[in-house]
């Protein structure tokens, strides 16, 4: 007993060490929202004060058009990610054909490469068909990995469905229809809010992507491209600051919801009978 206890001693203080370093930053920019000094960080600052959450709001309209992008961006992207998501998720999950395993893979694929590749071959892609470069061509981009968030919260809870149950339902006299609408989504539905919160976290914070398939000027500048230009050419820092804690509370608290929704899928109805 004591030797087991002395053996995750380490691994405690490892687990410890990752999360403090994970962490360690997000706190430095909450830290840095709050401080009196506007143009340079030191540490520890100066003096604290809540004045940049005000000048962020009131005197900083630069920042309300990427805003309203960035939300346009990734409701659009999340409603697109559902409707090919799930329908790639009902047409793989019980099917049995040659090559399946790949188109799974090619399903992935966007979100296991790189950011920077996906954004690459968009572009060359966006150039070879002449499409210009807007904020659809944004839309597009992020559609590419958040179809892929829904498909696999959807492929994994189809599986859990019971055959016997939409058998059951088309023997009653269901259409295909009513089928989904009564049987099929009931037990579906948990796992697509999930994937579709987690879709939007993804696009609204996703920087990579969106610098190879905006276009140029105001209006294609989504809110973390703001972010970046802003740390690049700096005019108040504590506003990035200020800007960066709100798009993290934008995308914790889908993630939050999206955990909570889908722990307890294997509970699915119809699930083993």
């Amino acid at each position: 007993m004591h030797s087991e206890h002395r053996a995750g001693i380490p691994l405690t203080l490892a687990a410890i060490g990752g999360l403090l370093f994970l962490h360690i930053p997000l706190m430095l920019i909450i830290l840095y929202a709050f401080t009196t000094e506007e143009k340079s960080f030191q540490f520890p600052p100066p003096g604290y004060t809540t004045r940049w959450l005000s000048v962020a709001w009131y005197e900083r309209p630069d920042i309300w058009q990427p805003l309203y992008l960035s939300f346009k961006v990734a409701l659009i992207a999340t409603a697109i990610a559902l409707v090919f998501g799930t329908l790639a998720a009902a047409g793989l999950s019980r099917a049995k054909f040659f090559g399946k395993e790949s188109i799974s893979l090619l399903f992935i694929l966007p979100i296991a490469l790189p950011g920077i590749i996906t954004g690459i071959a968009l572009r060359s892609a966006f150039d070879i068909m002449g499409l210009p470069f807007s904020t659809w061509t944004i839309v597009l981009g992020h559609a590419t990995f958040c179809i892929v968030v829904v498909y696999n919260n959807a492929v994994a809870r189809f599986r859990r469905i019971s055959g016997s149950m939409v058998e059951a339902s088309m023997d009653l006299g269901a259409d295909g229809f009513q089928t989904f609408r009564h049987v099929i989504l009931p037990q579906i539905g948990s796992a697509l809010l999930a994937g579709g919160m987690l879709a939007f976290a993804l696009s609204f914070d996703e920087v990579i992507v969106t610098t190879f398939t905006a276009g140029t000027g105001v209006a294609s500048k989504t809110l973390p491209i703001w972010m970046l230009d802003e740390l690049i050419r700096p005019r108040q820092r504590p506003v990035t600051n200020v800007v960066a804690i709100f798009v993290m509370a934008v995308t914790f608290i889908p993630i939050v919801c999206a955990y909570y929704l889908t722990k307890d899928g294997e509970h699915t109805g119809g699930a083993g009978k």
